[in-house]
C-alpha cells in the first residue's frame, strides 16, 4: 500500500500506538510516566526540595545565628521592609508596657537599614568545612533583620526555622529507612520460610504492636541523661522511633511475599535448583518493593510528626538542639499565641512538609501499578 506523506496522524492514532508499546517499555519507566500524571505529587516534589535545600544552606539563609540571644528584641515582631530607596528595613523603637511588663516595638520608616544581598555577616562554616561571612541578605551591625520575628530571648524565627529543618526533615527519612529495612527483612523471612519462623517472629511483632508508644517515650526520655550530647540524643530518638514503627510493615511484607512465594514462578525456579537466597532477592523482594517504597514514603510523615510531638511534649529533641518541636515548645501558652503570632510559624513547616509527603506518598502509590 502506498504511503501518504505530509499527513500528521491524529493524536488518538498516536496514543494508540503509544498504548500498544506498553509492554516493551521497562516498569520503572512506566513508574515514573505514571508518577508524573500526579501533578500535586510533582509539585510536592518541588517544594520539598527547596526546603532541603533550605536545611542544607540554612546558615547561609540564615542572617542572624540561630542561638544568639538578643535582650533588645524579645519577642520583636517581623521587621516591616521599604523598597523607596532599594531594599531596606525600617528602625524599631522598643518601650516597656508597664501595665503587661511586655517590650512593645514601633517600626520608624523615615529611619531605615539597608539590606545586602550575598553580604557579609556573621562567621559560620559551609556545609561544616568552608569558612564564609556570606549570607543572602544581612543588614549592618548593630541592626538586625527579624523576616519572621523573634522569640522570648530575642532569638531569630525564621534562622531557628530552618536550622531546624534539619532535625525534622531528617529525622523522618533516617528513620522510615531503618525501619524498612528491618521490616523488609523480616517479612521476607517470615513469608517465605514459614513454619516455625514465622510463628516465633509474628509473636515477637504482636509484642511490638502492643507496646503503648507514649509511655515508652516517656520511659526514654527518663533514662536518657539530659546533659547528652545533640548528635547522640538524635540518632536515640531516631533508633527509637525506627524500632517502634517496622513492625506494622513487617506485616504488610509478609502477607506480599506469601502471595508471591505461591506462585507459578517461584515454584519453577525451586524446581530448577535456584537457591533460597537467590528466590528471595530474585524473584520475591523486588514485586515486594513497589509496595514498600510505597508504603515507605507514606510513613516519612508520621515519623516527622511523632519527633515534633515528642519535642513539643519535652520528651524528644531538647534545648540547646533545634528542631520544629522545639520551636513549638515555646508556644505552649495561649497567651503567647494570641501575643506573638508568629512563633506557630514552625507548624506551617511541618502542615507544609507533611502535606507533601503525604501527597508524593499517594503519587508513588498510583504508580506502583503502572498497568492498571
Amino acid at each position: 500500500m502506498a504511503s501518504i506523506e505530509g499527513i500528521v496522524a491524529p493524536p488518538e492514532a498516536t496514543a494508540a500506538v503509544v498504548e500498544s508499546n506498553v509492554g516493551d517499555i521497562p516498569q520503572w519507566r512506566l513508574m515514573v510516566r505514571r508518577f508524573r500524571k500526579s501533578k500535586l505529587a510533582v509539585i510536592s516534589i518541588i517544594i520539598l526540595g527547596l526546603m532541603y535545600l533550605a536545611a542544607i544552606f540554612a546558615t547561609f539563609l540564615s542572617p542572624n545565628p540561630y542561638d544568639a540571644q538578643d535582650a533588645n528584641r524579645k519577642n520583636a515582631e517581623p521587621s516591616s521592609w521599604t523598597w523607596s530607596s532599594g531594599p531596606a528595613v525600617c528602625g524599631v523603637t522598643q518601650t516597656l508596657d508597664t501595665t503587661n511588663l511586655a517590650y512593645k516595638y514601633k517600626s520608624d520608616c523615615h529611619k531605615t537599614v539597608k539590606v545586602h544581598f550575598f553580604g557579609e555577616g556573621y562567621k559560620y562554616k559551609l556545609f561544616g568545612i568552608i569558612p564564609t561571612k556570606r549570607h543572602l541578605f544581612t543588614v549592618d551591625s548593630p541592626n538586625k533583620v527579624l523576616l519572621w520575628g523573634a522569640d522570648t530571648q530575642g532569638r531569630d524565627v525564621f534562622s531557628r526555622t530552618v536550622q531546624g529543618a534539619r532535625v525534622s526533615l531528617t529525622v523522618g527519612l533516617l528513620g522510615v529507612a531503618i525501619s524498612t529495612a528491618i521490616a523488609a527483612i523480616v517479612g521476607t523471612i517470615s513469608g517465605y520460610f514459614r513454619g516455625a519462623i514465622d510463628t516465633v517472629l509474628q509473636r515477637i511483632i504482636e509484642v511490638i504492636l502492643s507496646v503503648p508508644t507514649l509511655p515508652l517515650w516517656a520511659t526514654m526520655a527518663a533514662v536518657l541523661p539530659r546533659d547528652m550530647s545533640v548528635v547522640k540524643r538524635y540518632f536515640l530518638i531516631t533508633l527509637v522511633l525506627s524500632l517502634v514503627n517496622w513492625a506494622g510493615l513487617a506485616r504488610q511484607v509478609r502477607g506480599k511475599v506469601m502471595s508471591y512465594a505461591s506462585a507459578d514462578y517461584v515454584a519453577a525456579a525451586r524446581a530448577a535448583g535456584s537457591s533460597h537466597r537467590r528466590i528471595i532477592l530474585t524473584h520475591l523482594l523486588p514485586n515486594a518493593m513497589s509496595h514498600i517504597v510505597a508504603v515507605a514514603m507514606l510513613a516519612i510523615p508520621a515519623t516527622i510528626i511523632a519527633e515534633t510531638s515528642l519535642s513539643f511534649l519535652g520528651i524528644g529533641m531538647l534545648p540547646p538542639a533545634v528542631s520544629w518541636g522545639v520551636l513549638l515548645s515555646d508556644a505552649q501558652q495561649i497567651s503567647v499565641v494570641l501575643q506573638y503570632p508568629w512563633m506557630l510559624i514552625p507548624a506551617g513547616a511541618v502542615i507544609v512538609a507533611v502535606t507533601c509527603f503525604q501527597l508524593i506518598g499517594d503519587g508513588v502509590r498510583d504508580a506502583v501499578d503502572p498497568y492498571g
